[in-house]
């Protein structure tokens, strides 16, 4: 894996009692591509997934990609890993999240109810690893534009 700085490897994210996701920052003309599921159609996630057992993050994000959105991942690096609530199970959550682009225009297939480009100044319901880090991050880059954030409601 690859941050600005080189080469990063993740902490160990293996903990029995804590789900492990890897997710896709996809951020074009400074919004961020956020999908929902169809198990909660009105709160809105990185896209990407579990990995199944033995598999690379890369890999498993690739595959997550194909089947949610029809798209592979172009140049993917690693931003961060984040700990945070699982907005949906409600249990901690560990996710590896990278940057990427893709290779054509998303379209929701497999679980998922739908997708949006967001700033996070929109009044959706984000999940908490988005809302309380992602944006944060992407913002304190300058891929999202500053400013104030609507109140929302908390998972």
């Amino acid at each position: 894996m690859l941050s600005e700085s080189g080469p990063v490897a993740p902490r160990n994210l293996g903990e029995p009692d804590c789900l492990v996701v890897v997710a896709a920052v996809v951020v074009q003309r400074e919004h961020l591509l956020v999908v929902s599921k169809q198990a909660a159609p009105d709160v809105f996630y990185l896209p990407g997934g579990k990995p199944e057992p033995g598999e690379e993050p890369l890999d498993a994000l690739a595959r997550e990609l194909a089947e949610e959105l029809g798209v592979e991942p172009v140049e993917p690096r690693f931003l961060d890993e984040v700990e945070a609530p699982a907005a949906l199970e409600k249990v901690p959550m560990k996710m590896t999240v990278f940057q990427t682009d893709i290779d054509r225009a998303p379209q929701p297939a497999a679980e998922l109810a739908g997708l949006r480009w967001v700033t996070g100044h929109e009044s959706v319901q984000l999940a908490p690893a988005v809302r309380d880090h992602v944006l944060p991050l992407l913002r304190s880059r300058g891929l999202i534009a500053p400013g104030p954030v609507p109140s929302q409601t908390r998972s």
